[in-house]
């Protein structure tokens, strides 16, 4: 396994089986979902794109001309088209407002590299099960059945 968090550059590694971790970041708020992810999928031949940066700094002005953010949301976005299956996860407590953004973008784009987990106790449940639902994302109903389906 080959796990490469933003802004860290992935080229080199293109050629094997990837998968990006979308879903709730918000710092505080949201559990640490993609550690344990990783930590899950140890000794696969895969390739995992974490948007989840070590030095990210919430001071930064999220605006174009900032290079930072700029940075961020690039690689992000870069990474998302990159990858050969996407998984989304809406932590319960969450807003999660960049991840449904995400969702929205991708489930019509691309519904088949999609893998939706969207608990119970998300407050925008229901948008994201119907838009699934009308765009044939894959939704599973625990991390397990996520992980397994990676």
């Amino acid at each position: 396994m080959i796990h490469i968090q933003a802004p860290n550059s992935y080229q080199e590694h293109k050629a094997k089986k990837s998968v990006f971790l979308a879903g709730s970041i918000e710092m505080g708020v949201a559990e640490l979902w993609q550690d344990r992810l990783v930590k899950d999928l140890e000794g696969q031949d895969i390739l995992i794109f974490n948007p989840r940066r070590d030095d990210w700094d919430a001071s930064w002005e999220q605006t174009i001309e900032n290079t930072q953010f700029r940075e961020q949301v690039e690689w992000e976005l870069n990474a998302l088209e990159d990858a050969d299956k996407v998984v989304f996860y809406f932590s319960p407590g969450t807003k999660s407002p960049i991840t449904l953004l995400e969702f929205g973008i991708f489930a019509k784009a691309n519904p088949e590299k999609m893998i939706c987990f969207c608990p119970e106790g998300f407050w925008r449940k229901g948008n994201v099960d119907i838009v699934a639902n009308k765009y044939g994302v894959k939704q599973v109903n625990s991390f397990a059945e996520m992980v397994e389906l990676i």
